[in-house]
């Protein structure tokens, strides 16, 4: 609420947002919109709670603020990650570098420019799980099995994120050095209004 104006329920306990709440942000005379949306619980993608309503919203966005609580931020952390994986969601990565291509006939290559844990064997049985018997796979980078079924799929959403670490005025020096290590955390202290 105090990024964008907009009044959001808060309490001493979790998910006190219950609807998604837009606000504006304004910032070198440009205008971004901020989603505040309902917490992500254990289950969310397989229907547990508002889950798909509030996953589908975050797959149109164009980055992701997780906001974590600074006493339990590697269980929320890890939780919500599997969440928006299991939606087709995916953090801080990029797209595999792998050419897909089905074809007609001629069964299935695979051929790669660099060393990698896949071979044609396992290849094969990815495809034979989706009945894909003639296809042409050019892996350019180190992938692994998941990376060839997220190419299959092809829905995937590859989204930046920053983790928002809330709450820092309550763990000690030692603790908050080590968010300082880790990449796309932001530390803060909405109530003190620290960062």
């Amino acid at each position: 609420g105090k990024l964008t104006g907009t009044h959001s329920e808060v309490a001493a306990y979790e998910f006190t947002t219950l609807t998604c709440i837009p606000g504006i942000i304004h910032y070198k005379g440009a205008k971004l919109q901020l989603l505040d949306l309902p917490g992500i619980i254990e289950g969310a993608k397989d229907g547990k709670g508002r889950g798909r309503q509030v996953i589908a919203v975050a797959r149109s966005c164009n980055l992701i603020l997780i906001t974590l609580d600074a006493a339990k931020p590697a269980v929320h952390k890890q939780l919500i990650e599997h969440e928006l994986e299991g939606f087709g969601i995916r953090l801080n990565k990029s797209p595999p570098n792998i050419l897909y291509r089905k074809k007609d006939r001629g069964g299935i290559s695979f051929s790669s420019a660099v060393q990698t844990e896949l071979d044609l064997d396992t290849v094969k049985t990815i495809c034979n799980e989706y009945r894909i018997h003639n296809a042409d796979f050019i892996v350019r980078t180190n992938c692994t099995a998941d990376d060839i079924i997220d190419v299959i799929e092809g829905n995937r959403i590859y989204l930046p994120c920053i983790y928002v670490v809330n709450k820092i005025d309550a763990i000690t020096m030692e603790e908050l050095e080590l968010y300082d290590r880790l990449p796309h955390y932001v530390p803060i202290s909405a109530n003190l209004e620290w960062n």
